[in-house]
């Protein structure tokens, strides 16, 4: 059970003397997160708040000599369904290694289920050991440039507008919408008037990111390069330095804003799309303090980028700092300089006590588990006539972009002939509208001797394949409609490994060690296939759909490159 809120009086009484404090930690270093200092204190708490800082005592206390004690870290932008794991469960997962909060945007299953997923994400949230606040999805459809199973306008986001766990709306991903000022987009950017707007806008320069920013957004995500950071953070953007599982920004970034001396106040951490697999590895959002220490940050200033940073930004005025009057989301670190992390609490808990508690999920609707409408594929639906040189998707390496080539590619008898060096890439309408499958050459991805398919394919979620041979697409594809959705891979003929994802086609409604598990033994037969270095096999896939990005992508309605000049 979580600690309950001390009423105004108690926490008084606590903090002046007149009350016992539930909880001290005694001699404490406090890292101060206001002045970029730390002292030695002790912190008193009552019921799930800090009562005061100063010095405190109580028959329950836990000694911290040569500890530091920080501030639970934030997650400034994710998305749940990325890790494949139901919203509790993600939880389960993260809070070890030090995330006290995340702040979602669960566009992946809006784009899916609707106004249904949503509900489901605010649901299955009430039940997590880690508080997760939503982002309202902006871009349900993303573009008109694919079939997607769902739309969520303005008039759809009205009833969700004042749930305690929704903070504005999520990244603004039609920033050409915006820049043109479309009115849909308009509509909706008006909803959320003096509330927070997060955008989407990559290699957006000049004139055109002032428009963007004019409209009331206010964070971004998506720079690549220091420069294009800068130009954001300097034209008043907070930026979101994101290091997930296939973007990895955070070291050109940072290296930039050290050489700079630029002021981090304005610079957040976030994972955006992150693997259980990782998260065990490396952890969470503490990763990216740890890689921000590692280039010269000082460990004050680092993490006050995943803490106060954040909690400031989005208004979180209750978290992101050891104060009195804020949540008791505390972490205690050993060695600041590797952020070695002893113990978590959670609203004054331990970590360990709130992880044996048994997990609660909500009831899941059936019209969520059973959300992939596609009909067989055989190796004829999957041909794609070429004649001299052809639009080609190259990949890149450890980043989300891609390049738009013209090259000649191997065929017979008029047709596209997967290979080593091109693999053929499909996407299938999976919603049960239309039937479309598009075909296109895929070069960097490096796969040989079979097929990868998923449901996860940002952000309508069709499904997607890679391969060098026509029958082993058909098989993994064809097993993907079989099990509702989620990862297949094929290999000389045969289904060589699957994981399930039922809900939505996009996370599993298993425990996460069970989905970390089944993860790692598909990501080990995908290793088989030889896919390139730096490339996540399924993730790295799955971004292979989304047009915002830049340059060329492939939806179920053919090749799309928005970013042509």
């Amino acid at each position: 059970m979580p600690q309950r809120s001390p009423d105004t009086k108690t926490l008084i009484d606590t903090t002046a003397g007149r009350r016992e404090p539930d909880l001290v930690f005694k001699g404490a270093r406090v890292l101060n997160v206001f002045t970029q200092e730390i002292l030695r204190a002790d912190v008193a708490v009552a019921g799930d708040t800090i009562a005061g800082v100063g010095s405190y005592s109580a028959g329950s206390e836990i000694e911290c000599k040569g500890l530091y004690l920080c501030p639970g870290l934030i997650d400034a932008h994710c998305h749940i369904e990325s890790s494949m794991a139901a919203p509790a469960e993600l939880s389960r997962a993260v809070l070890p290694s030090g995330t006290t909060a995340m702040i979602a945007d669960p566009h992946e299953i809006v784009n899916v289920c609707g106004t249904r997923g949503l509900q489901y994400m605010l649901d299955a949230a009430e039940n997590a050991v880690c508080d997760i606040f939503y982002m309202l999805p902006s871009c349900v459809p993303t573009t008109l440039f694919e079939t997607t199973g769902a739309a969520f306008a303005a008039n759809d986001m009205r009833p969700f507008l004042h749930h305690p766990r929704v903070l504005g709306l999520a990244e603004m991903m039609n920033f050409p919408g915006v820049v043109a000022g479309e009115q849909a987009v308009l509509d909706k950017l008006k909803l959320f008037q003096n509330r927070n707007v997060d955008g989407h806008a990559p290699g957006l320069t000049g004139r055109a990111l002032q428009a963007y920013i004019s409209a009331g957004i206010s964070t971004d995500h998506e720079a690549t390069a220091f420069r294009e950071a800068a130009e954001k953070a300097r034209a008043g953007l907070a930026v979101l330095v994101r290091e997930g599982s296939a973007a990895h920004d955070l070291t050109v970034i940072l290296e930039g804003v050290l050489k700079e001396k630029l002021s981090t106040r304005r610079f957040m951490f976030c994972t955006d799309d992150k693997h259980l697999d990782d998260i065990r590895r490396d952890g969470h959002i503490v990763h990216n303090v740890r890689l921000a220490i590692k280039l010269g940050f000082s460990p004050v200033e680092a993490v006050s980028m995943a803490t106060y940073n954040t909690a400031e930004h989005y208004g979180l005025r209750d978290r992101g700092a050891v104060a009195a009057g804020r949540r008791a989301d505390l972490l205690l670190v050993s060695d600041l300089r590797t952020m070695r992390i002893e113990a978590v609490y959670k609203s004054g808990r331990p970590a360990d006590e709130l992880l044996t508690e048994p997990a609660v999920s909500p009831a899941i609707p059936g019209s969520i588990l059973r959300s992939v409408h596609l009909k067989p594929v055989t190796p004829d639906d999957l041909q794609l006539e070429v004649d001299g040189k052809t639009d080609v998707i190259e990949m890149v390496p450890s980043q989300l972009l891609t390049r738009h080539l013209r090259e000649e590619v191997p065929s017979v008898n008029g047709y596209f002939a997967p290979s080593a060096e091109y693999a053929k890439l499909c996407v299938l309408e999976r919603h049960g509208i239309n039937g479309n499958i598009a075909v296109a050459p895929l070069k960097g991805y490096g796969i040989s001797g079979g097929a990868v398919a998923t449901s996860v394919a940002h952000d309508s979620h069709n499904v997607i394949a890679a391969g060098d041979n026509d029958r082993d697409i058909a098989i993994a594809v064809n097993h993907i409609r079989e099990i509702g959705g989620g990862y297949a891979i094929a290999c000389g003929g045969k289904l060589a490994g699957s994981l399930p994802l039922r809900i939505a086609g996009l996370m599993s409604d298993e425990p996460c060690e069970a989905v970390e598990r089944k993860t790692q033994v598909i990501l080990k037969e995908a290793s088989k296939l030889h896919i390139a270095e730096g490339i996540e096999p399924f993730i790295s896939l799955s971004f292979l759909a989304l047009p915002v990005i830049p340059t060329l992508r492939l939806t179920d309605k053919g090749l799309i490159d928005l970013f042509s000049s």
